[in-house]
């Protein structure tokens, strides 16, 4: 069995990975680690493990196989140097390590993109949320150096991803029946969504202009790629089955995508459209699953040498 500790235990992700890791059969959680709740059951701050777990969390962790943190931005770093040597293997799920600059031993954790290299680490820098969406959309068009000409992308994720704690515009009379843009052409994901981009593009990359959006519901990412390309709808479906050939949780549907499709899994379905001239991503994923907590039990599997699937086969809340 892999023993995993966690570290920050009542945020969504954290809540998300807690439910994943009770459910997988080669890992089971040693340690929940919380400074604001110490000595708190598990399903006092997660009902829906009421019956799944009598866990408490604790300020005493110990050595485990892989450690997975849950913090806010800004503070895996000072956690990893306060108790260092907790754990051979390290998932941060902050946005900390997943710029280069930023990075050191850590690799950016996007299965889809190098899994070899992840399966090889010791410590991961797991995706952001948006970031997820948006490269499984432009991946296989970046590998083909096809992404030349400007990239233009509008994307709106539920409420879930702003955190639990409440705020101006995550509360209920607030977000419900409403629609809002923000950090136009400037969130703080398209530092990573351009470097993966650049790497694999092999020319200059097109300028990418991303405006998102808060949407009215709890969970997901429904995001909209749109560029300049000579390829053939065909040609390009062709190109994408190919890159995700061997890719468990990444699919291509020819038929428009509906978001709840993917809602409570690890699975990015694309959908793609052309009109004169102008090809259309569309890529839906859950933001709290294959944008945060499903990839990083992902990754757990690359480095584990464990089929990505294990663990990580649900169903959708699709009706």
């Amino acid at each position: 069995m892999i023993h995993a500790g966690i570290v920050g235990g009542s945020g969504y992700t954290a809540g998300e990975l807690i439910r994943l890791l009770l459910l997988h059969p080669q890992a089971e959680i040693s340690f929940v680690f919380s400074h604001s709740h110490e000595g708190q059951r598990l399903d006092q701050l997660h009902p829906d493990l009421i019956g799944q777990t009598d866990l408490r969390t604790t300020q005493n962790p110990h050595q485990v196989d892989v450690l997975f943190l849950c913090l806010g931005h800004g503070h895996s770093g000072e956690f990893l140097r306060k108790h260092p040597g907790l754990a051979a293997k390290v998932i941060d799920l902050s946005n900390e390590f997943r710029l280069q600059k930023d990075a050191g031993a850590f690799v950016y954790g996007l299965p889809e993109y190098q899994a070899e290299r992840i399966a090889q680490a010791s410590l991961i820098a797991n995706p952001g949320c948006f970031a997820t969406a948006l490269q499984l959309a432009l991946l296989p068009l970046a590998k083909q150096g096809l992404l030349s000409h400007s990239v233009h992308i509008n994307a709106t994720t539920g409420s879930t991803g702003a955190g639990r704690t409440p705020s101006g515009t995550t509360h209920f009379s607030w977000r419900d029946n409403n629609f809002s843009t923000y950090k136009p052409f400037t969130h703080q994901h398209l530092g990573e969504v351009g470097e993966t981009l650049s790497a694999l593009q092999g020319n200059s990359l097109g300028s990418l202009y991303f405006l998102p959006h808060r949407g009215n519901f709890s969970r997901g990412i429904h995001a909209t790629a749109y560029t300049t390309t000579e390829l053939s709808l065909g040609e390009t479906m062709a190109l994408y089955q190919e890159y995700y050939s061997s890719a468990p949780f990444t699919h291509l549907s020819e038929k428009a995508l509906a978001l709840k499709s993917v809602v409570n899994t690890n699975a990015c379905q694309l959908h793609l459209h052309k009109h004169e001239g102008v090809l259309l991503i569309t890529a839906i994923i859950d933001n709290l699953l294959k944008g945060a907590s499903g990839q990083a039990v992902q990754n757990m599997n690359l480095m584990f040498n464990l089929p990505e699937v294990t663990g990580l086969q649900l169903k959708a809340s699709a009706f």
